[in-house]
């Protein structure tokens, strides 16, 4: 299944990625922001399940901010599981 999410509080504006049948993440992609560090959170990502990512990634910050491009693909993985159990 394919989501697409807004990114709040980042200068990445948006992420979309896949969960396969098998429960893995595919094909992310971060819309805006580092570069790098986005394709770095999505190579990492990538084959893993939204319960092995989510709390690696929670909670981090950036900065001064109360939230990452990290943090933020957490809480856009945990809105897709929680999709998907209703």
């Amino acid at each position: 299944m394919q989501y697409k999410f807004n990114m709040e509080g980042t200068c990445t504006k948006q992420v979309s990625f896949e969960i396969d049948e098998n429960n893995k993440i595919r094909k992310t992609f971060f819309l805006g922001g580092c570069n790098g560090n986005s394709k770095g959170i999505a190579a990492l990502a990538e084959g893993r399940t939204p319960d092995e990512i989510i709390p690696l990634l929670q909670g981090i910050r950036c900065s001064f901010k109360n939230t990452s491009c990290p943090d933020q693909f957490s809480k856009a993985l945990q809105k897709a599981i929680d999709c998907n159990n209703n």
